[in-house]
């Protein structure tokens, strides 16, 4: 007979501590879960004006740059009660929460570990609703539909493969680690709702100890939506939990009402009956902070589980002191950031869609948030492939498995001493196939040793191929300077080791007809030459003079349609948008102007939404015009850019001298 979930749930989070326990363990060892630093983020997004670099705040949070992979002094704004200047900065992380809050704990050589230094997290998990959270993507003249990206897709179909047991499962050893970040006297808070929340407090009753319980705070609200055959369901749970003994509380009011205003007393028991100057204190049903539901709600950003700013308000304001930190581990439209960062909090946040980091990204640069940090997980393939393979995987064995689903035959060892390489001999041609690691990003010098080997080994080849899993962000240049019709440069799909895992085998995955295993082109980006001019005049922070950079895109080309998750008449739509105009597939793009090659420091962005320069909200601008201090030498000018699937692509230019 099968277990009742409430029989399950001793055995699901036994098995959540036993992953949260590795996971912690793991921290110890050799191989730590690292965060890449994809870019630093300066927010400027006015184009028109052409000296915004020259306010006294932006140059110097430009000078401090440069302290990124050191320690960076970012000051917190407002008063600090003389406390100064805090080491900190926030950050916006992609990837699997549970990999990020694992390199989070883990700290590293530029910043300490966080155990125990989170002072406040608010989570809004799904809700285990089995709801089809699709993004729509509105180009000129088409709207497109977009189902979860791969990696998202997979990671939700895990977490309710076997229902609200696999939800459980997800969610359990993510509230272990989340004990681990808070301090002692820190609060965590999850928003539920009805389909899983009963379930949940029994996990968090046991993560947490029951005697942490602090609240259950119903979240009431209205709208549509009206059922013929029961209540309408318009409330969330929200569970406050403590870490410690002793938490920190601050107590929020409202205005008293009308009534009690003119009775003029309290009808509070063992109180002093006068009125508090504050206004009554808030209880645990909140009726009166807002639900986003009116297209017309100036803060609405349709994303799909957007809660407003009047609610995260309240939490931080509860639940932390100006200069706290505070996170939010399923970021979603980044609203626990935005607030946190009005509110004086440093904050960190996090999610697995990429859409969902391009939202919280343009959302913090259109408030003039301080700088922050927009990280990846690194190798997040070696800790797919540990969980699917085992521990003691090799990659030359992920090889051999990327190697078989494209369809290559391994060469023979004395040929392959790394098992990565093989052989597709068809229709009187032969093919050299070359699966690069996941421990490393490819780059020139994979693409350069791929095509000596094809030109070299048994005999020579008629061609070659490239997979790679991580790409250098100028691999569409390199590419392109290579200029060789005789090297193919594929992408290996980032779900394939979740599909892996799921099917159970190599086999069945191959055998899978209905969802075969698609390796897809990459997209890149070209700019036109960048124009350096000396403009007249001495720095008032240097003395120099200054200069211009003109910087504008030239071409986008957006190679793996196949790649995003579109059926076949949304597909139709996007190439004839791609084919006609091509840069409004660009969603932001941002620009470097002196580019070390490993941290891209943002100082001007655009981005579709951004009506202050163009009045467009379909397309980015294509030209930034920066005024910067002159500099001697040659400038490395960088531009990355997005495209509306989340898909980054790079081009570098080194320009000598001002003309």
């Amino acid at each position: 007979m099968a277990k009742s979930l409430l029989e399950q749930l001793p055995e699901i989070v036994a098995k959540g501590k036993q992953e949260a326990e590795r996971i912690l363990e793991s921290l110890e060892g050799r191989h730590r879960i690292a965060l890449q630093t994809r870019e630093w983020v300066l927010p400027a997004k006015d184009t028109a004006v052409q000296d915004w670099i020259r306010a006294d705040g932006r140059r110097q949070a430009l000078a401090g740059l440069s302290a990124v992979q050191s320690e960076l002094i970012e000051p917190v704004q407002g008063d600090l009660g003389g406390a100064g200047v805090l080491p900190w900065h926030n950050r916006l992380i992609y990837g699997d929460n549970l990999l990020a809050m694992a390199a989070l704990l883990a700290g590293d050589e530029q910043t300490p570990s966080l155990r125990g230094k989170i002072d406040l997290i608010y989570i809004d998990p799904p809700f285990d609703s089995k709801a089809d959270y699709r993004t729509k993507v509105t180009l000129p003249g088409v709207e497109l539909e977009q189902k979860p990206t791969v990696i998202e897709q997979f990671a939700y179909s895990d977490t309710w493969s076997d229902g609200t047991a696999s939800y459980l499962a997800m969610i359990t050893p993510r509230l272990i680690l989340m004990r681990e970040l808070l301090a002692e006297t820190g609060s965590i808070y999850v928003h539920l709702d009805w389909h899983v929340g009963h379930y949940v407090k029994i996990v968090m009753d046991e993560v947490f100890g029951r005697q942490g319980f602090r609240n259950e705070v119903i979240y009431c609200y209205s709208g549509g939506g009206i059922p013929d055959r029961e209540m309408p369901r318009k409330h969330d749970v929200i569970f406050w939990y403590s870490k410690g003994a002793e938490w920190k509380f601050n107590a929020q009011y409202r205005p008293y009402s009308e009534g009690t205003m003119q009775r003029g007393r309290t009808a509070v028991k063992g109180e002093n009956a006068t009125l508090r100057e504050e206004g009554t204190p808030i209880n645990d049903w909140w009726s009166d902070v807002k639900k986003i539901t009116s297209p017309t709600d100036p803060e609405k950003l349709y994303y799909g589980t957007q809660k407003s700013e009047e609610l995260l308000s309240r939490i931080i304001k509860m639940g932390s002191d100006y200069g706290d930190l505070v996170a939010d581990f399923f970021g979603g439209s980044g609203t626990t950031a935005a607030v946190a960062e009005k509110l004086g909090r440093r904050w960190i946040t996090s999610d697995l869609g990429k859409p969902a980091c391009m939202v919280m990204r343009k959302r913090l640069i259109d408030q003039n948030a301080r700088p922050f940090l927009y990280q990846a997980i690194g190798d997040y393939q070696v800790e797919a492939a540990k969980a699917s393979l085992g521990r003691g995987f090799r990659v030359g064995d992920l090889s051999q498995i990327v190697l078989s689903l494209y369809g290559a035959l391994p060469l023979p060892p004395e040929d392959n001493a790394n098992r990565n390489l093989g052989k597709i001999v068809a229709g009187g041609g032969k093919t050299l196939v070359l699966a690069d690691s996941p421990n490393k990003l490819t780059g020139a010098a994979t693409l350069k040793k791929a095509v000596a080997l094809r030109d070299s080994l048994m005999g020579g080849w008629d061609k070659v191929v490239v997979l790679g899993w991580n790409f250098e962000p100028s691999i569409g240049e390199t590419i392109a300077a290579m200029n060789d019709a005789r090297l193919d440069v594929l992408v290996i799909p980032p779900d394939l080791l979740d599909r892996l895992k799921k099917k159970g085998g190599l086999e069945k995955l191959r055998a899978n007809g209905k969802d075969p295993v698609r390796f897809a082109s990459l997209q890149y980006l070209t700019i036109k030459p960048v124009v350096r001019t000396l403009t007249p005049g001495p720095s008032p922070a240097s003395g120099r003079g200054e200069e211009q950079l003109t910087v504008s895109l030239q071409n986008y080309v957006l190679l793996s349609p196949e790649a995003i998750n579109l059926d076949e008449a949304n597909r139709a739509k996007l190439q004839a948008v791609a084919n006609k105009e091509p840069l409004a597939l660009i969603e932001y793009w941002a620009v470097d102007p002196d580019y070390d090659g490993q941290v891209f420091r943002s100082v001007w962005q655009d981005y579709r939404g951004n009506t202050e320069n163009d009045g467009d909200p379909l397309r980015v601008v294509t030209q930034a015009l920066l005024t910067l201090p002159a500099k001697d030498g040659p400038r490395r000018v960088c531009v990355r850019a997005v495209d509306v699937f989340g898909f980054e692509a790079e081009a570098t230019a080194l320009i000598e001298v001002c003309s």
